[in-house]
Formats: C-alpha cells, sequence, structure tokens
C-alpha cells in the first residue's frame, strides 16, 4: 500500500509566517490511491514543534488526513497556537521513522521551491497542460445551450478529462447562478468563482473560473470551465460522451480538479 520516492525539491511548511519544517531532500510517500503526501526526517522539523496527540481527535476533511495505519498522532504546537492532529507516524517499515504533517487548506503553508502549492504536493508524475485552440466548443445543459466559443483553451490533466476554458464573454452566465463556492487545486491554484444551473433539474457547482491560475496554466486565467461529466459537449459538431471520473458523483465536487 506504501510507495516512495525522493524528489530533488527545496519544500517548506509555516505556521504563521514561520518556517517550521524544510528539506532538500523530501521523500514522497503514495498510499494507495490518494495524492502524495511527503514524510519528514525528525531533523527537518523544528524542535518541540511536535507533541503526542490524542488521534481521536482528529476532526480534519477525510481527503487530507492518513489513509494508511497511523502509529502516533501529534499536535504541532507553536507558542500558544496548537493544531490539533495535524502531523502523523505511518505504521510501515518504509517511513515509519518519518513524520507526516497535513497539507489541509488553512492549517500550514507550504512551498514547494517558491512557489505557493496547496491542498497536496504535486505528483511528478502527473501532467498538467493549458493549450491554446481554433475548435468550436459548444455547451448545453438539459438542452439549453450555455456556452459556444471558437476560442478554447484546453486543459489536458493526468488521469482527467480534458477541460474546455472558455471566455467569459463566449458562456451565457446570464443563465447560470453565482455561489459562495470555492476550491483548491495543487495544480492550477484556487477557483474563487462558481456557478450553479438553477435547473429544473439544479446542477450545484457545474461551472468554475480561476481569476489568478498557477502560472504553468495561465492561459485559463478570467475563463470559464464545465464538469463534462454534467453537461452536453460538443467539439467541432461532433457531441463528446460525457467521461466517468471522480468527480462524476456529487460528494467528489468540488475537489481539486476545480
Amino acid at each position: 500500500m506504501i510507495r516512495t520516492e525522493p524528489i530533488d525539491k527545496w519544500v517548506r511548511g509555516r505556521v504563521g509566517g514561520r518556517v517550521v519544517v524544510e528539506t532538500r531532500e523530501p521523500l514522497l510517500v503514495w498510499q494507495g490511491g490518494f495524492p502524495p503526501v511527503y514524510a519528514f526526517r525528525r531533523d527537518e522539523v523544528a524542535d518541540g514543534l511536535l507533541q503526542p496527540s490524542d488521534g481521536d481527535a482528529y476532526d480534519g476533511f477525510f481527503f487530507h488526513g492518513p489513509h494508511a495505519p497511523v502509529e502516533r498522532w501529534y499536535d504541532v504546537v507553536l507558542g500558544e497556537q496548537v493544531l490539533r492532529c495535524a502531523a502523523w507516524s505511518l505504521d510501515d517499515d518504509a517511513v515509519r521513522d518519518r513524520v507526516v504533517l497535513t497539507w489541509e487548506p488553512g492549517r500550514l503553508q507550504w512551498t514547494e521551491e517558491d512557489e505557493d502549492v496547496t491542498g497536496h504536493p504535486r505528483d511528478p508524475h502527473k501532467r498538467v497542460e493549458a493549450l491554446a485552440s481554433s475548435r468550436h466548443v459548444e455547451v448545453a445543459i438539459g438542452g439549453v445551450t450555455v456556452a459556444s466559443s471558437d476560442r478554447p483553451v484546453l486543459l489536458l490533466e493526468t488521469d482527467l478529462p480534458t477541460r474546455y476554458y472558455l471566455p467569459r464573454e463566449d458562456v451565457r452566465l446570464d443563465l447560470l447562478e453565482p455561489t459562495e463556492n470555492t476550491s483548491v487545486c495543487p495544480y492550477k491554484g484556487w477557483a474563487e468563482d462558481y456557478w450553479t444551473w438553477p435547473g429544473p433539474p439544479a446542477v450545484a457547482n457545474v461551472a468554475w473560473s480561476y481569476s489568478s491560475p498557477s502560472p504553468a496554466v495561465g492561459a485559463i486565467a478570467g475563463r470559464v470551465a464545465f464538469y463534462d461529466e454534467l453537461v452536453d459537449v460538443s467539439v467541432d459538431g461532433v457531441p463528446r460522451q460525457r467521461p466517468e471520473s471522480p468527480f462524476s458523483t456529487p460528494a467528489q465536487r468540488p475537489g481539486a480538479d476545480g
């Protein structure tokens, strides 16, 4: 279940702006089919930061917690600030002498080299590419055309369907309702804008946009994309079959793909 791989990155975690964990020799750890985490040597973690804890106090998101048996839980303590169950060691010989610290948003702030990364470490075996295109893309929901564009940017991401990011002026945002939802992706950044199709039937958070995406996919900035799993998309006049992905079910949306 546990697979490890050393990687050549300078990784730092901060609490309140202070670096509390730092390494230039990070070890990536995969737990089954979940995204990777970093397992740090104890000497890469600030002295006194980790205090043994009762794992029953863990109340974080399932996605950001451990996905293999835990040998010991820790609170992250910096002065009067206490992050309950924000670190743990895994009960596996490959990483037993190391510690994992949470990447749950709002707890520690992480950088790989000098670039902010949120959600989970970037997987070196996953590729994200944004390509400008002149294909004609149409999006319909319930038989109603909500977008039509000859200027898409195609976002290709390993293990996920192609996403078509369309200029806002080519999307009928007047037919959609804005929501307060946000989501985060380690490869693309924060999606601050979401829209719901009011129906009938309603489709919640069916479209999204990144105002300031990560530099590697800067071409999608300000554009609108839809979950192809939930809408009808045609490209150059050819209807595309709705894909199956982790985002096909409401419980998984919106997530790191947002």
